[in-house]
């Protein structure tokens, strides 16, 4: 077994048993830290962001890739340990499904309660959204972070890993064409990470200075949003759902996130609406209980598909 697809092992067993490190821990919220600062008025702001965009996320990457790269030239065991802790906190499918499926179960019982939760979630006014709003948010919300928490980093750390392990590349001190393809792989992870991060916390309408970050962040997700559109329709058994997704995604303002969650709707039969923004599937009815339960069982099962097929990649 090759130390890339151990890492992935290693990196779907930890987030199987533990969800994601605590706050306090997590290498994630230590990159928000660092894109705090950069959330206030510039007078130059679009600049300020470009180079934001493309000096942190790089720094994050070299720093992390160069790691893995030397515990990896002293010991490569040491190595294939750190690039799977850097994979295991790049990516996240057990505590988005936990959340999701908290939700969905108080949507029945504590409305209120559930609106409130749905914050964890998704990043929209839920004080009026009913019930089976809630539950529309809840589905849209799985099917979307399935590409930005796992795909994407996930599929980075696969294809980078491969690659360079195929040409049998070196990095930095590693002499094993593996260390460096794990350094290499891990680092390609951190750097998705990153720029998903910096667009969560900076791209918005009203942040001037997070347009290159957004505009980054489209770019990186084209493929993530349709392999995970890909993968949720193997999961549901219904290559179908594809198309009506092709058809529905312009209604949706990003260019990826309808293909996961148009994807979901057609696969299920449900529909999912944010009010005044999109409505995918208007002909069938608002999510029930059961519906955005299975909705989470199919992503859920996609994301094991996710890392099944990064392992066996990387492995072959």
């Amino acid at each position: 077994m090759s130390l890339s697809a151990a890492a992935v092992g290693v990196a779907f067993a930890l987030d199987a048993a533990l969800g994601e490190p605590p706050t306090r821990l997590h290498p994630v919220a230590w990159f928000g830290r660092l894109v705090a600062p950069f959330d206030r008025e510039w007078s130059r702001p679009r600049l300020v962001g470009a180079l934001a965009a493309l000096g942190l996320p790089l720094v994050a990457a070299l720093a992390l890739g160069g790691l893995v790269a030397a515990v990896g030239a002293w010991r490569p065991v040491a190595g294939a340990a750190v690039g799977a802790l850097a994979l295991f906190a790049t990516t996240s499918l057990r505590r988005l499904l936990a959340v999701a499926r908290d939700v969905t179960a108080a949507s029945e019982t504590d409305l209120d309660g559930a609106r409130e939760r749905l914050r964890a979630l998704a990043g929209r006014d839920a004080s009026d959204l009913s019930a089976g709003q809630v539950r529309s948010a809840v589905v849209e919300s799985v099917a979307e972070n399935l590409a930005d928490g796992l795909v994407a980093p996930l599929g980075a750390f696969a294809v980078l890993a491969v690659a360079v392990e195929g040409l049998g590349a070196t990095f930095v001190t590693a002499t094993d064409p593996s260390v460096a393809a794990l350094a290499v792989g891990a680092a390609g992870a951190v750097w998705v990470k990153a720029v998903n991060t910096m667009d969560s916390m900076l791209g918005y309408r009203s942040k001037p200075v997070g347009w290159a970050p957004a505009r980054l962040d489209d770019a990186v997700m084209w493929l993530p949003a349709r392999a995970s559109a890909v993968l949720i329709a193997a999961a549901c058994l219904a290559p179908r759902s594809l198309g009506s997704a092709r058809r529905w995604s312009p209604e949706v303002p990003s260019p990826n996130s309808g293909w996961p969650m148009g994807t979901v709707a057609a696969a299920l039969d449900v529909r999912l609406v944010k009010p005044g923004v999109y409505d995918l599937d208007p002909g069938a009815a608002l999510p029930t209980a059961s519906d955005a339960e299975r909705a989470v069982r199919r992503v859920g099962l996609a994301g094991a598909l996710a890392y099944l097929g990064a392992g066996v990649a990387t492995w072959v």
